[in-house]
């Protein structure tokens, strides 16, 4: 059953051509990623098929009756609404009915309107959706409802508005950007959850991990035109270096014979008859073909780092603490040369504090830090983006440097960097604020990186960066030889770039693990107990049905089935852990990859319906 049709669909800006007469179609319970380099257009075409902006010609047409839910990359709200306002605003029977239900339990003595109210949440059976709006909102640590949106932080909006998404239950959605601002265990759910769900979604994400397991097709748009590939992320990369090798072999192929039929073109006389009329049709055809080119260009790094002396940075009986929330406890580190540390912990905790603290943005309570005298710091985080809209692209640079010293005695100008990093010269004399978001951050890590920083702290550097550049990126910092700190919620950026971790795990207390993330999440990662699955709830109204309002404990078979349950878990995670291994490891069959992503999404979906029935038993046990 087809979801969404695009016919022909063409969009510019003056001679600027985004995409042009692209068509495809999104199927029911397809799970489709858009993926584009920065500035192509990604945020435009999104917008497109929302409804949010127009385009010059085609079609969009979204099947009649199916409900979409949309998840904006960076959603607005009435800041003088309050969450429950913004996040109960439906047109949905049951959230209207579970409203009235709140209302009636307020008045407990008119018991007309509390009988409606439990008859209308049984013939709608809402009392299983507010189970599920009570772990959307726990997953995502939304719990107090009557905050003002205007009080919330740009992170935290992101998350109002996905559970927004995610509890009115739309038949097709689109998400731009899902995984920002969300810590790994709420990615974790969140790829769980999508995973389990029988839901049609179009998304645009850089986070790798994410796409390889939640999509089954990948759609590309590449130098205007579009590209489908029906299968993960791992195939995709595979099939893409395919098609380019023929597109590759395809030229060189029509060189060699324009050569050829150039020299007949020449010999010939104005005056040609048929035969020579059509081979003189076919010649322009492969003239075309023999110049096209593929734009290969990709962000170039090259800069210089300033001398590591034998003292860099240490640490000792650090003690931070706002209030009741303990941030560093007695923490002590000396870090050594080449040191590639990832911070990981839930929001919250602390993180940005730290880094905060080693930059002396903020002080310690107690103890001390020590910065050795030939250290430089990079620091790169969103909240630190303040780039001038009106000043053009090349003033930004020239503002902090009109030449810049490469490796090995080699100089670059402001233009030549630029172009380096992805932006021709016709961007040069461009304002800031034409910019797309990626490229903003792109060239805010330019910034960064021309003040030749010898320790690199970067606080969610892969945020609105396309593939691209967080492969180059990547490269990059491995060959970085200074001292390096990451917080990201992007486990295949993590995975990839760091020795050890910084384990924030709340009240002070920071663990040192030796490995990657993945190694931590094998290693610490066990079935949630029942208090960490119980405190994951929201309480947002009373008991869940009738039935087991009045019900206080658990038969004996009901006992059986909970102790059951508790192995059942333990053996499901176990069995999760492996198969999420096995896709992280490079499987080069793509029939063995799909049976692999098959299985793991099938035990994810036991697995979570066993936690929903265990999490009901476990509350009269």
């Amino acid at each position: 059953m087809n979801y969404l049709s695009v016919e022909n669909l063409t969009k510019s800006f003056g001679i600027r051509v985004l995409f042009n007469d692209i068509t495809f179609g999104i199927e029911k319970g397809q799970k489709v990623a858009f993926i584009a380099k920065n500035g192509t257009g990604k945020s435009t075409f999104l917008n497109i098929l929302a409804g949010k902006e127009g385009y010059d010609s085609g079609n969009v047409v979204f099947r009649k009756g199916i409900k979409v839910g949309i998840l904006d990359q960076m959603p607005e709200f009435n800041e003088k609404l309050t969450i429950s306002q913004v996040l109960f605003d439906s047109d949905s029977e049951q959230i209207k009915a579970i409203l009235a239900y709140e209302k009636a339990i307020e008045n407990p003595d008119d018991n007309e309107k509390m009988q409606t109210a439990f008859e209308q949440m049984d013939a709608l059976n809402a009392w299983d959706y507010e189970v599920r709006i009570k772990q959307v909102l726990g997953q995502l640590n939304i719990h107090n409802l009557e905050q003002n949106v205007g009080e919330l932080s740009g992170g935290q909006k992101k998350r109002i508005a996905l559970a927004q998404v995610l509890i009115d239950q739309p038949d097709f959605i689109i998400l731009d950007e899902p995984t920002n601002h969300l810590d790994v265990e709420m990615i974790e759910w969140l790829e769980n959850h999508l995973t389990k769900e029988n839901m049609t979604i179009l998304m645009v994400t850089h986070d790798r991990y994410f796409l390889e397991r939640v999509c089954n097709e990948i759609i590309e748009l590449d130098d205007e035109t579009l590209y489908k590939y029906k299968g993960s992320y791992t195939y995709y990369l595979e099939k893409k270096q395919e098609r380019e090798e023929v597109f590759e072999a395809n030229v060189d192929k029509a060189k060699n014979l324009y050569r050829k039929e150039l020299e007949w073109m020449r010999r010939q006389p104005k005056a040609r008859g048929t035969k020579a009329k059509s081979r003189e049709d076919a010649f322009y055809e492969t003239e075309k073909t023999a110049h096209l080119k593929k734009d290969k260009s990709k962000v170039a790094m090259e800069i210089n780092m300033s001398r590591l002396g034998s003292k860099i940075l240490e640490i000792h009986h650090a003690q931070k603490a706002f209030g009741d929330l303990k941030i560093l406890d007695d923490f002590n580190y000396i870090f050594k040369h080449k040191e590639r540390v990832g911070i990981v912990g839930k929001n919250g905790v602390g993180k940005t504090t730290f880094l905060d603290i080693i930059l002396d943005k903020q002080q310690l309570d107690s103890g001390r830090i020590e910065h050795g005298e030939t250290v430089v710091f990079g620091y790169y985080t969103q909240s630190g983006m303040k780039l001038k809209d009106n000043k053009k692209v090349i003033e930004t640079i020239k503002d902090i440097a009109e030449v810049i010293p490469l490796a090995k005695g080699k100089k670059l100008t402001a233009a030549q960097l630029l172009e380096r990093f992805l932006f021709p010269k016709h961007m040069h004399y461009n304002q800031v604020e034409k910019l797309s978001g990626g490229e903003k951050r792109r060239l805010y890590l330019l910034t960064i990186l021309i003040t030749n920083p010898n320790f690199l702290i970067l606080d969610e550097p892969t945020n609105d960066l396309d593939l691209l550049t967080l492969n180059v990126l990547e490269d990059f910092l491995m060959e970085f030889q200074g001292c390096l700190i990451i917080v990201t919620h992007d486990r295949y950026f993590m995975d990839k770039l760091v020795d050890h971790l910084f384990v924030f795990e709340g009240e002070g207390k920071i663990k040192d693990f030796i490995g990657n993330y993945n190694d931590y999440r094998l290693n610490y990662k066990k079935p949630e107990t029942k208090d960490k699955l119980v405190k994951k709830e929201v309480e947002i109204i009373a008991p869940t049905s009738k039935e087991e309002k009045q019900k206080t404990k658990l038969s004996y078979k009901e006992k059986f089935e909970l102790e059951q349950l508790e192995k059942d878990l333990e053996h499901l995670e176990v069995k999760k852990e492996e198969f999420s291994n096995k896709l992280n490891s490079a499987i080069s069959d793509h029939e063995e990859l799909t049976q692999v992503t098959k299985e793991l999404g099938e035990i994810t979906a036991e697995l979570n319906t066993k936690t929903d029935r265990w999490l009901t038993l476990s509350e009269f046990s």
